[in-house]
């Protein structure tokens, strides 16, 4: 086994440790009323409402923990369990993804190139392991690595992508944590379980990231060697 597969292999296994924990914190932060009683859709409309923004709607989503923010058409979509509770779970998953909203409504720079590299991942991530196996049956043939190379540029954008995902991702949970304690006067006990939810929804973005450089990393080693 190449130490490459054996990187990948031990990201995935923190992966799965790292949802575990948010599935955990998640759940135990879902039992602790939020002080004021607001409910998730209220801490987003209000949060909204406080940074000027009116063009944003606030609606309920199936699933969990499938929060997002949509810039297309413009809504922030929170999972059942965000959407009428009032925990602290609620309120910071709400406040997270209305961070992502403003970021939007003031032209975060990271927030640009990411949605500009949308399309191109979109692409990429469908198509990139074809191109990968295309090439390397095409080399077989004709010996030409183009078709190859192109498949490694696409992962290689992946890993880009997840990379510029980072910045946007923290700064959301500032903006959130930030909002909360200046505007709904939360802190001590009650700031700190808010910033462990958004914590440990944080490190799953890195890991993905990890996850991404590692994948990039295996196939730069299989065509070093071969």
């Amino acid at each position: 086994m190449s130490w490459e597969i054996l990187l990948i292999i031990v990201i995935g296994v923190v992966g799965m440790i790292v949802q575990a924990r948010l599935q955990s914190v998640f759940n135990k932060y879902s039992k602790v009323m939020y002080p004021t009683g607001l409910t998730g859709r209220e801490i987003a409309e209000k949060m909204l409402s406080d940074n000027g923004i009116s063009n944003v709607k606030v609606q309920s989503t199936t699933g969990h923990l499938t929060d997002n923010f949509n810039p297309t058409n413009r809504t922030i979509n929170l999972s059942e369990s965000v959407y009428s509770s009032n925990s602290i779970a609620a309120a910071a998953v709400a406040a997270h993804e209305t961070g992502h909203a403003i970021q939007h409504a003031r032209g975060y720079a990271p927030v640009k190139l990411r949605s500009a590299l949308v399309p191109v991942i979109s692409f990429s991530s469908r198509f990139a392991v074809w191109f990968v196996i295309l090439g390397i049956i095409l080399a077989s043939s004709t010996g030409s690595l183009t078709l190859f190379w192109i498949g490694i540029g696409m992962i290689g954008m992946s890993a880009i992508f997840s990379l510029v995902t980072l910045p946007v991702e923290f700064d959301a949970s500032r903006r959130a944590l930030a909002w909360l304690k200046n505007s709904q006067g939360i802190s001590g006990e009650t700031y700190g379980q808010a910033k462990e939810a958004l914590s440990w929804a944080a490190r799953t973005y890195v890991v993905a990231a990890l996850s991404a450089i590692a994948t990039l990393i295996y196939y730069l080693g299989f065509a070093r060697r071969n």
